[in-house]
């Protein structure tokens, strides 16, 4: 009994001391950009070079490309800032990208479509997070960038409003 005792009260022990020592690392994080490649379904954050975050996402249902105009379930595509957060979102928590940009306005003027806009990295709609485990495999977005909502927790924590994201293909 005395084994077993010992052996829960170790494992609160460490984890406690486990939480407090992952707290003081995310305290000193700084975030000066987010990548994000496509491709791979794959945010990043970055303090200059080093990536010290990395994350499974879900995209736009339409993946392949860049966002030409509104609709058509592309995630964009560049460099963008992600200019404001918004808690009370139909998602779980929201930070905006700042699509459409000058280019992209111009390259839908020229095509004669609106661009479409309110492109957000998000968390799980609003009431199914259960279902994060298998709607992270799909692309099911209408162009934006979803994680998981403890993901979104933690990107929301470390990620300032005017960081740099850059979208890759």
């Amino acid at each position: 009994m005395r084994a077993i005792l010992l052996a829960v009260m170790m494992c609160l022990v460490t984890h406690s001391v486990c939480a407090k020592v992952d707290k003081v690392l995310v305290d000193r994080v700084v975030v000066d950009k987010v990548v994000v490649e496509k491709s791979k379904a794959t945010l990043y954050l970055l303090d200059g070079d080093k990536i010290i975050r990395e994350y499974s996402v879900a995209l736009g249902g339409n993946p392949v490309g860049h966002k030409e105009q509104e609709g058509d379930e592309r995630t964009p595509e560049g460099e963008y800032i992600l200019d404001y957060k918004k808690s009370d979102s139909a998602f779980y928590r929201s930070i905006h990208i700042s699509y459409p940009n000058a280019d992209d306005q111009n390259r839908a003027k020229g095509l004669a479509v609106s661009p479409g806009g309110l492109i957000m990295i998000h968390g799980q709609k609003n009431g199914f997070a259960w279902l994060s485990p298998v709607m992270q495999w799909f692309n099911w977005t209408d162009g934006c960038i979803a994680l998981s909502n403890s993901e979104m927790e933690e990107l929301w924590s470390l990620v300032e409003v005017g960081t740099v994201i850059e979208i890759l293909p």
